[in-house]
């Protein structure tokens, strides 16, 4: 126990026993330590919270213990082949990342790891940081507090216990705006702070009403419900004729079916759809298919992507509707994009406009790909129902009705070919949070051209399309998911001093 001195009473912080750093070659053994360390320390706050709630602590006692941390010492540059994106530190030095929830990131701490013995031939040193675990983080999942049980605390929770830190989850590392202080200073090897992860972790239960574990590394992001319901349809006939290659589906309040059932057989089905609920067609190594409603407008599109980032997902991709701005373009009509005009402002202070967004290959090839194999239609014939080019993603939904000199101008000096309100902000954050992103819209109204979906038109178009389309995205990312990731991963979203970890 240490002593802190309060504006009245001498304040006893209470602290787990401390454990000695301890040194790993093998990569499992490490994560099996972190695990170890975690579960101890969150336990021990648990614990503490249950005694100040029964009144069994004193009431100048703080109770803190520390989120495990994995550090990588090396004192030379190492040989690396120069196609890897990630699993290397870029010069000699200190480095290291704070962990949390060791059992929802086993086996990318893992894979991690492993890549850095290998590539370094020096061991990782698994040891307590410094960094407090807040008591909101070291609850289990899913766990309630009554609000009897904080009623009944006689001093605020803050000076009971540790609460997050701002300064402690913000995005500086991953925004490549970390400073240290002088040549010896510790380095990150992760692109988050274990409070921003955790952060992340419980926004996420919130926004999409399914638990983090359920998120697969390949995410389709959509903006209307027509893509879902078709993406529920296709899934429970899969789970009901034994699961095509996928072994459940999730649904919001974490309705499991698993394969081989027509009907969940756990969760809690839900009164009300949470603001961004997600679906997972779900493999056990997570290979599986992630699909997100975002809803309309930049502002969701940034909020879901910046808490699905900390999963660190092979790649995401857009699929919605668009306003063709060509006269040559027809409704139904697929646009890939290979450019973005970024006129949705969430990300100007995380990610200048000036900043291009490259297209990926890995992701254009996969698109044009699935397309081809869905349509039936290849080469020439292709660019009938296909075009590649700019898209443009604007803050105001209504902007046709601004002067047309204005937007118009700027559209044809981009040469963009569709519009919409969530596809540039998914890519920046994809290039931001180095996750491989890419975009398949579909023209749904050609505001430009006079030419808008009359009553009665809209349900049937959305039916004759919102099924390929679909179908397109899933096939993309089943063939994104057959890739190697260090080839996924591309050497593009990395910057001159990068992290270790993907």
């Amino acid at each position: 126990m240490d002593k802190r001195i309060g504006t009245r009473k001498p304040v006893t912080i209470s602290m787990p026993r401390h454990v000695e750093p301890e040194e790993f070659t093998d990569a499992k053994a490490a994560v099996e330590a972190l695990s170890a360390l975690y579960e101890r320390n969150t336990q021990f706050l648990r614990d503490a919270f249950d005694k100040v709630a029964k009144g069994e602590a004193r009431d100048t006692m703080h109770f803190r213990s520390f989120y495990p941390e994995v550090r990588l010492s090396t004192s030379s540059y190492a040989q690396i082949d120069s196609r890897l994106a990630f699993g290397h530190v870029s010069a000699p030095g200190q480095y290291s990342a704070t962990i949390t929830r060791p059992d929802l990131f086993g086996n990318y701490l893992e894979e991690q790891i492993r890549l850095l013995i290998r590539n370094h031939g020096h061991p990782v040193t698994v040891q307590e940081s410094t960094t407090p675990i807040p008591i909101h983080f070291a609850f289990l999942e899913g766990t309630y507090v009554e609000s009897s049980v904080a009623d009944a605390f006689t001093r605020p929770l803050r000076d009971l216990f540790d609460v997050p830190d701002l300064a402690a989850t913000d995005d500086r590392i991953v925004n490549g705006e970390y400073e240290t202080d002088d040549i010896d200073s510790i380095m990150p090897l992760s692109p988050f702070t274990a409070q921003r992860v955790d952060y992340s972790l419980h926004r996420l239960s919130h926004y999409t009403a399914t638990r983090p574990v359920h998120f697969q590394n390949y995410v389709l992001f959509t903006n209307y419900q027509f893509y879902i319901d078709e993406f529920c349809a296709l899934a429970r006939r899969l789970m009901a004729e034994g699961g095509g290659g996928y072994e459940r589906f999730i649904e919001p309040g974490n309705l499991v079916t698993e394969a081989g059932d027509d009907a969940p057989s756990s969760g809690l089905p839900l009164g009300r759809l949470p603001q961004m609920p997600a679906y997972h067609l779900a493999r056990n190594d997570g290979s599986g298919i992630t699909m997100v409603n975002i809803g309309v407008g930049p502002s969701n599109a940034k909020t879901i992507t910046d808490h699905i980032a900390v999963l660190r997902p092979h790649a995401w991709l857009m699929l919605g509707h668009c306003a063709g701005l060509r006269n040559t373009q027809a409704l139904g009509d697929y646009v890939l994009a290979h450019a973005y005009v970024r006129e949705d402002h969430v990300l100007d202070d995380d990610l200048p406009v000036w900043v291009p967004i490259p297209a990926l290959a890995e992701v254009q090839v996969a698109l044009e790909q699935a397309v081809a194999e869905i349509t039936g239609l290849e080469g020439y014939d292709l660019k009938r129902i296909m075009r590649t080019g700019t898209v443009a993603t604007i803050d105001n939904r209504n902007w046709e009705l601004r002067d047309q000199r204005g937007p118009v101008k700027r559209l044809s000096q981009s040469r963009a070919i569709a519009l919409d309100m969530e596809s540039a902000t998914i890519a920046a954050n994809g290039f931001r949070f180095r996750v491989p992103y890419g975009t398949l819209l579909c023209v749904s109204d050609k505001p430009l051209h006079g030419e808008l979906k009359l009553p009665g038109m809209a349900t049937e178009f959305y039916k004759r399309q919102v099924a390929q389309h679909l179908q397109i995205g899933i096939r993309a990312l089943e063939k994104l998911a057959e890739m190697p990731p260090e080839k996924l991963h591309s050497r593009k979203l990395r910057s001159f001093f990068e992290m270790a970890f993907q």
